[in-house]
């Protein structure tokens, strides 16, 4: 799996105002298919939807149990909270690349970017290493 991004951050031709996909911000899951947001001063961002809504289980009697659907007797339920965005304080390298690259794998344009408590210090282009 990945993590779709979007820099704000001036990052070069390849990598400013486009989706970007990275394996490597959510540690051991090779991403979560979350969003992050670069900021024009090189701030990562990501939705916080803690509370935005809650899981309703249904058990057999209830009218909306499926017996067919054997583990999925569930909804979530909009609580009405809304979510909100946060800087993602992460410390760590990580690579990004576009989502969508027309032309050969070893071409494939890449960047290797440096945060430090979810601001970008520096980055730099790996393509083809």
């Amino acid at each position: 799996m990945f993590d779709w991004v979007r820099s704000s951050y001036n990052l070069g031709e390849h990598f400013t105002n486009v989706e970007l996909q990275t394996k490597d911000i959510e540690e051991g899951y090779s991403g979560t298919m979350s969003h992050f947001w670069i900021d024009p001063a090189g701030y990562l961002w990501c939705g916080d939807y803690i509370g935005t809504s809650q899981m309703e289980i249904y058990g057999e009697g209830h009218s909306k149990y499926n017996p067919d659907k054997q583990w999925l007797n569930f909804e979530w339920i909009p609580t009405g909270v809304h979510g909100k965005y946060r800087v993602h304080p992460i410390t760590k390298y990580i690579e990004i690349y576009p989502s969508n690259w027309e032309g050969l794998w070893e071409d494939w344009p890449r960047l290797r970017l440096h945060f430090k408590y979810g601001k970008l210090m520096d980055y730099e282009d790996v393509t083809g290493r």
